[in-house]
């Protein structure tokens, strides 16, 4: 299955939606489209993960690795609205209590 990442950003706050399956073969073009918003100094990045039917680790890398660098910097990064799959894996991972997990995308001006 494929991924489709689009990139929705205002005033430094960015939504990045992602829909398909993140893995090994497909995690390339989110972290394209992360470091890109990383680039450009986004201080707020929010990824939609509602559209997502399947993560693996290296999905998971991708989206710490990101986390990781906006938090050097004291941005914030956020998963919002994950599949009951993508809960699981953040669970049993202990990654629940290491991301900020949001049941619902959140408007681009709430904090």
């Amino acid at each position: 299955m494929e991924l489709n990442v689009s990139t929705t950003s205002q005033g430094g706050h960015a939504v990045v939606t992602a829909t398909g399956e993140l893995d090994l073969y497909t995690a390339p073009r989110l972290q394209t489209a992360l470091a890109a918003l990383l680039r450009d100094q986004v201080d707020r990045i929010v990824v939609d993960l509602s559209g997502i039917e399947f993560c693996d680790s290296t999905g998971m890398n991708v989206l710490l690795s990101a986390m990781k660098r906006i938090d050097e910097r004291g941005g914030s990064f956020e998963l919002a609205a994950p599949r009951t799959a993508v809960k699981r894996i953040l669970q049993v991972t202990g990654l629940d209590t290491v991301f900020t997990v949001r049941d619902a995308v959140p408007a681009p001006h709430a904090g």
